[in-house]
């Protein structure tokens, strides 16, 4: 993972989202973005993105995120983010999805995810939401939830 070149989409996660709840994701204000990469990486929630390819892809996941689906770093960013749901979960994931492309954000989902070994999780109490730049430029979506527990 290069740190550096993770600070501004780091930047656009947590702009996009303040945005858009009006809430911040960090309680507390930091003084250099570049500190943005390790804040996030020990935050004791998942945030996880994905771009705008046609299957996309996740694009980032901090420590809680990989740690809870049980992948690195590299097979993390290299996952197409509907393999996050087992396929009959897949349909619903897709409607959310949409939702929130539609309406920015959304508040308090709540559905089941898989890890890299099987094990099943329910997510509550996510918020989900759409990475748009200062431009009105579209770069994906994201999820953060600090709420989940495995089946």
């Amino acid at each position: 993972m290069q740190v550096d070149s993770l600070v501004p989409h780091l930047m656009l996660l947590q702009d996009s989202y303040s945005r858009l709840t009006g809430r911040q994701l960090l309680a507390f204000e930091l003084s250099l973005p570049e500190r943005l990469a390790e804040a996030f990486d020990r935050a004791p929630f998942a945030l996880v993105s994905h771009g705008t390819e046609a299957d996309p892809v996740f694009n980032y996941g901090n420590q809680t995120a990989l740690d809870l689906f049980g992948m690195e770093w590299q097979t993390f960013t290299a996952l197409p983010s509907r393999y996050s749901a087992e396929q009959p979960n897949r349909e619903a994931r897709e409607r959310l999805l949409y939702e929130v492309k539609t309406h920015g954000f959304i508040d308090n989902y709540s559905g089941v995810r898989i890890a890299n070994d099987g094990r099943r999780f329910m997510i509550e109490r996510a918020t989900v939401w759409n990475l748009v730049d200062g431009d009105g430029g579209y770069h994906g979506q994201a999820a953060m939830f600090a709420d989940w527990y495995f089946l």
